[in-house]
């Protein structure tokens, strides 16, 4: 009788929540097939009750390295990125979207990083938009800006954002969550929050880029700022109630539109994309301000 064949362990867990967005996932894993120079990984692949069950397809990218779907009643992304924790196998974990692509040397990149830095348990990947549209121009305005504000002088950042986050394993310990399910949107500020209340901050890691790719509608985009912007407000109730200021100030916004105002002079961005942004911030900030007003929002 042939003896069993021993699966090795894999260096990273990717962890990939999806709910209704099989379409993007497509390239998101075909970005993972294309990594160069990278140790073994995994794909964990949770469905967070989506109306159907992904495509097949998903499977055929087996070939370049194992990929499991884990299907879980709807219960929102922080359960559904939990979930995918329990799951994994690899000594590092590495949350992703499935609207996220991961550049060539992303992995290999963050490997280094993370073997040059044994002090450091929690990694903050560098995040970027594609340039393919407006929308896709603002989005990368935003995240450079913000990236740039929050950058601390020690390597550290003070922003924490699961388009591209990385963890060691072992940093959980014996606890069954990381993200705290009450939390519908914004788990990984909230989790940010808890690292501050530690100590602790994020590694950044500048090297290993994932670019957050925009494909909707502006009209499709602002819906779901509508909806996020509501359901960030309620998890940033969770946050004031453990003193902690993530929130920036009016006088950090004020100087977040100067910088970005000054960065879309770049022939890449334009003026057209900082207006882009200048309206969702202020929509966003509309829809929180709005929330705090409610007098049913404590209950």
């Amino acid at each position: 009788m042939p003896a069993a064949t021993v699966k090795p362990t894999p260096y990273f867990s990717v962890i990939i929540p999806v709910h209704n967005d099989w379409g993007p996932l497509a390239d998101c894993l075909e970005s993972m097939g294309k990594q160069s120079g990278t140790p073994e990984f995994e794909v964990i692949v949770v469905d967070d009750g989506s109306r159907d069950e992904g495509p097949k397809s998903i499977h055929q990218y087996g070939t370049f390295f194992p990929v499991r779907v884990v299907r879980q009643p709807h219960s929102g992304i922080a359960a559904a990125r939990n979930r995918g924790a329990q799951e994994s196998r690899g000594a590092i974990l590495l949350f992703t979207d499935a609207d996220c692509r991961l550049e060539r040397t992303c992995l290999s990149a963050l490997r280094e990083k993370i073997t040059s830095s044994p002090d450091h348990s929690y990694f903050q990947l560098r995040l970027a938009g594609d340039f393919s549209n407006l929308l896709a121009r603002a989005e990368d305005l935003r995240l450079a800006t913000i990236q740039d504000l929050h950058l601390q002088p020690d390597g550290r950042i003070r922003y924490l954002n699961t388009s591209g986050f990385a963890l060691r394993k072992s940093a959980i310990g014996a606890r069954t969550e990381l993200f705290d399910p009450a939390a519908r949107r914004s788990e990984d500020t909230l989790l940010l929050t808890d690292l501050i209340q530690r100590g602790e901050l994020p590694l950044f890691v500048a090297d290993a880029l994932v670019r957050h790719i925009i494909q909707m509608s502006f009209t499709e985009c602002i819906r779901k700022d509508i909806r996020v912007a509501w359901l960030e407000a309620r998890t940033f109730d969770l946050i004031a109630a453990k003193g902690v200021r993530v929130r920036m100030k009016n006088r950090e916004r004020v100087a977040m539109l100067r910088s970005t105002w000054k960065a879309s002079s770049q022939a890449s961005l334009g003026k057209s994309a900082w207006f882009v942004l200048a309206f969702r911030q202020a929509l966003q900030r509309s829809i929180s301000v709005l929330y705090r007003s409610l007098p049913f929002r404590s209950k």
